[in-house]
């Protein structure tokens, strides 16, 4: 069996710094890849309105326009749920991320308890150091993070796309103006509960599945 010496606290510092750092890069990638899949959504939404706008100038409420926006329809609210898919993804792991460097500050704090009080971000791994470390030590409700996140934003534009999409439908089958908004509206609120609202019960199925190795109480300070 081979016998370690005693590290240096210097050198445990570095180490512990040089993992943080790689957390850091690959949290800051994470997110430049969602913001680039969001924008090129939204981008590619953008031009299927100018398409439909085109569309309609040349051969009006046809049946031909009325195919095409369908299928336009369809085509956003596919490539949308994906990117929201990706985005709820991403959420998780920025979670997990947010998860290590805070083990990360747990060991800071137990080579030099005295920096616990000049952090403004968690340090511990429960619910408590996670939450601080999001918020910054501002007093927030968990409600206001929900509809603030980037999925929540995602899906709703989803459910206001398929929403449209219903209202194309109604429309070709002949409804009403009242049947094509009970239609749009059912639509749009069917696909944000069957959709958005368990794609974010996933997310916080993980946010209680981690482990607790380093719990604290973080929030004494805040």
């Amino acid at each position: 069996m081979i016998e370690h010496p005693e590290v240096p606290l210097a050198v445990r510092a570095q180490l512990l710094a040089t993992e943080h750092w790689s957390l850091l890069a690959t949290r800051s990638q994470t997110w430049n890849e969602v913001m680039g899949r969001i924008s090129a959504q939204f981008t590619f939404a953008s031009a299927s309105l100018v398409v439909l706008a085109v569309s309609q100038q040349v051969v009006g409420m046809s049946n031909a326009f009325r195919f095409l926006a369908v299928w336009l329809a369809v085509a956003v609210l596919i490539t949308g749920s994906l990117t929201a898919l990706r985005v709820r993804n991403a959420s998780q792991e920025d979670m997990l991320l947010v998860v290590a460097m805070n083990r990360l500050r747990a060991a800071y704090v137990a080579i030099d308890p005295t920096i616990a009080e000049h952090l403004v971000t968690g340090w511990s791994d429960d619910e408590a150091g996670v939450t601080r470390t999001y918020v910054m030590g501002l007093p927030r409700r968990r409600l206001a993070t929900v509809f603030a996140s980037a999925f929540i934003f995602a899906g709703t534009v989803n459910a206001i796309v398929a929403a449209g999409l219903g209202a194309v439908i109604a429309g070709a089958a002949g409804a009403p103006d009242w049947g094509t908004l009970v239609l749009s509206g059912a639509t749009g609120v069917a696909y944000f509960f069957l959709v958005v609202y368990p794609a974010h019960r996933g997310y916080s199925r993980t946010a209680r599945s981690w482990t607790v190795p380093f719990p604290g109480r973080t929030s004494e300070l805040g």
